[in-house]
């Protein structure tokens, strides 16, 4: 694996940084702190950014830590784009994962001009009506102190129903791990509760791809769509039977994502085992 650099961005954003080539910077999606992942997490990141870091200087990022409270979508837009002008010094690929596509797509939006090339993975330009009442309960149970179940809640929505069981269980133990201060997180979810890019589409410059699971819960296959298809050179590739998580993280989304960013058109591979 390429050699990886850890450090915070001028704007105070955290990042991991591997890979040479042209610049691409890839936003994560929601997390319950603002920080480089740590453990299998950071592992994970860095095992699934690999096959991008044999094209590109990739920018693992998070959100900068210490977000004020109302801070909006375009705020949190603003500090990647502080960071492109003065650490990268260029125009980026974009890569945006779940809230991290909502950040991508809103930095698109307010300055096109930074933006060569993005793909938009499990999300899309609002979130659905049950997206976002489970992203508000995910919120009430955090300020009442309840992260197992807060986590248990969106390990579920975000997997197949029919795992539901298992994931429940898993989420439950997964936020026993969670930081107790996720004011940061509060702030995200707010922020995403109101964002709507859909009338602001026409302002992205740069060729998107937006790719989906047809079964995403946060989402739909229209919302998918509708953002693609208001985008003045969107492609939508929605994955039948899929769920957000594995949109997110898979193998066979991540190849169709660099293709894609490497200047292909977006379709699925013809054949795949993963």
């Amino acid at each position: 694996m390429a050699a990886v650099k850890e450090g915070t961005l001028s704007t105070g954003v955290p990042y991991l940084r591997l890979g040479e080539g042209p610049p691409l910077l890839v936003a994560s999606g929601l997390t319950a702190e603002h920080a480089n992942p740590t453990g299998a997490w950071r592992r994970m990141s860095l095992s699934w950014a690999a096959p991008f870091a044999e094209h590109f200087t990739v920018y693992l990022v998070n959100r900068r830590p210490g977000l004020a409270p109302g801070s909006t979508m375009s705020d949190i837009a603003a500090d990647y784009a502080g960071a492109i002008e003065q650490d990268i010094g260029e125009p980026v690929a974009l890569h945006g994962t779940s809230t991290g596509g909502s950040v991508a797509l809103q930095l698109a939006v307010d300055r096109p001009e930074l933006i060569q090339r993005m793909v938009l993975a499990a999300a899309a330009c609002r979130l659905s009506p049950h997206g976002r009442k489970v992203m508000d309960e995910v919120a009430q149970l955090v300020r009442q102190g309840d992260k197992r179940r807060a986590t248990s809640l969106i390990v579920r929505t975000g997997t197949p129903r029919r795992w539901a069981v298992v994931t429940r269980g898993m989420g439950w133990v997964m936020g026993g791990f969670t930081p107790d201060d996720q004011d940061d997180m509060l702030v995200t979810i707010a922020a995403e509760d109101s964002f709507d890019a859909e009338p602001d589409l026409r302002r992205v410059q740069a060729p998107t791809l937006v790719l989906g699971g047809a079964d995403d819960e946060f989402y739909s296959r229209d919302l998918f769509e509708r953002t693609a298809a208001g985008l003045p050179r969107g492609r939508a590739v929605v994955l039948p039977g899929k769920s957000h998580v594995y949109v997110a993280g898979s193998k066979v989304a991540a190849g169709i994502a660099l293709g894609y960013l490497l200047g292909g058109d977006g379709r699925q591979p013809t054949v795949s085992t993963d």
